[in-house]
């Protein structure tokens, strides 16, 4: 059974909630970024970025006291009020194409132990140990952690009578996209939401791996210090966003290396032969359309690639997944990239428009060969999880993305 808890949610007042609300960190460029904290003194990033107050970077043990200190003078100066209550949070984004809308509450630290919240990324200690101890600083988490659950009516019904009512927030974003939020604090209606989710199996993450490694590493930290711990406390808990599985949008990431590792074009394709069928496509804008086929792009030419299914051996759901299937067939052995993570030869790309942009980077000179292909499912991502197996990284990119700012749960 999934625990879901709701919580008492730190948010920004009506009026200034678009001006806090703001996409991750790296997501923006340095030139937005400048732009933002230079004329919105409101920005969730003067919280994130507090060096900017005193012109300079700040970084390690200093960034985190002063990430506190700024998110107390949010709550001093009344840009940010805590509710009395604790609610779940119905939150929807709707784009031009699209439209999300789950429920944003509190997973549990043990579901996450147990292996009830099923994870299909490897995670770094250093990393989590690192945000643990940001998190134990500053005291606060603003990031949900993005779970997925199997469709259910029951909750499906409960959400869109929330939604029926006029909304707590509803503002638009200079990407286009509009954000609601409800609360839902009916004690009837809560009941009702913790009993579905506890007929529920299991929940996925889709996205926030390392935040919920982070999160438990921080429990068992706290738990320690605590000789009154009862388990009920906040860090036993972690905010998440809960969306069901048929709501998630999963784009595939591709891959550009930057050289042949050694090789002509000619013996690189030779290479290539031994695992796949070749067809030059020439200057169409070849888009793969079954698994185990891949998009490539090579000094000005698209290239279909039909994976020789005699020459390669299916073990288990990883083996049979397309990113990992290119590593195990071209990246690694031909280009040489063994370390994903790691290794400066390589770049990943993103979104609905990217072997677009992985060709106009590829002749621009800044990478020599890229390759595309389909996006990984949700019942592959399923199965790698329940088989406890690890996908590449950089293997799905998952819709929808969360504004910082909007919720902020404290511990």
């Amino acid at each position: 059974m999934a625990v879901i808890q709701p919580f008492c949610a730190v948010r920004p007042t009506k009026d200034k909630v678009g001006l806090v609300a703001s996409r991750s960190y790296e997501s923006y460029s340095k030139k937005e970024r400048e732009a933002r904290l230079r004329y919105n003194p409101y920005c969730f990033m003067h919280i994130i970025n507090p060096g900017y107050k005193y012109h300079r970077e700040v970084s390690g043990e200093n960034r985190f006291k002063l990430v506190r200190n700024r998110y107390l003078e949010f709550r001093e100066d009344h840009i940010f009020i805590q509710d009395d209550s604790p609610s779940f949070y119905i939150y929807k984004q709707k784009t031009r194409k699209h439209t999300f809308c789950g429920i944003l509450g509190a997973a549990s630290v043990e579901d996450y132990k147990n292996n009830r919240i099923k994870k299909h990324e490897a995670t770094l200690q250093a990393r989590e140990e690192l945000f643990m101890e940001y998190l134990k600083t500053v005291g606060f988490n603003t990031e949900p952690v993005l779970l997925t659950y199997p469709d259910s009516t029951l909750i499906d019904k409960i959400i869109n009578d929330v939604t029926l009512t006029i909304p707590e927030y509803e503002f638009t974003t200079t990407d286009r996209i509009t954000h609601y939020l409800w609360k839902l604090s009916d004690p009837e209606k809560i009941k009702l939401v913790q009993s579905e989710f506890g007929k529920i199996g299991d929940i996925y993450i889709a996205d926030g791996h390392h935040r919920s490694a982070s999160s438990c590493l921080l429990a068992e930290n706290l738990k320690k210090d605590n000789p009154g711990h009862s388990g009920t406390e906040a860090y036993n808990f972690f905010m998440s966003y809960f969306i069901p599985e048929s709501n998630l949008k999963i784009y595939e990431f591709n891959r550009m290396v930057k050289d042949l590792n050694g090789l002509s074009k000619e013996d690189f394709l030779i290479r290539l032969d031994e695992w796949y069928r070749i067809e030059n496509r020439g200057m169409e804008l070849y888009r793969p359309s079954k698994k185990h086929h891949f998009t490539m792009y090579l000094d000005g030419e698209f290239y279909s690639l039909y994976l020789r299914k005699t020459r390669y051996e299916f073990t288990d759901s990883l083996s049979t997944l397309d990113t990992q299937l290119l590593f195990r067939t071209i990246l690694e052995p031909i280009l040489g990239i063994e370390d994903l993570r790691n290794d400066n030869r390589i770049a990943y790309g993103c979104g609905k428009d990217n072997v677009v942009e992985m060709k106009s980077l590829i002749d621009k000179g800044k990478y020599t060969v890229g390759f595309g292909m389909l996006p990984v499912t949700m019942e592959e991502i399923k199965k790698i999880a329940d088989e406890g197996l690890q996908m590449p990284p950089k293997s799905t990119f998952i819709e929808p993305k969360l504004r910082s700012g909007i919720t902020i749960y404290e511990f």
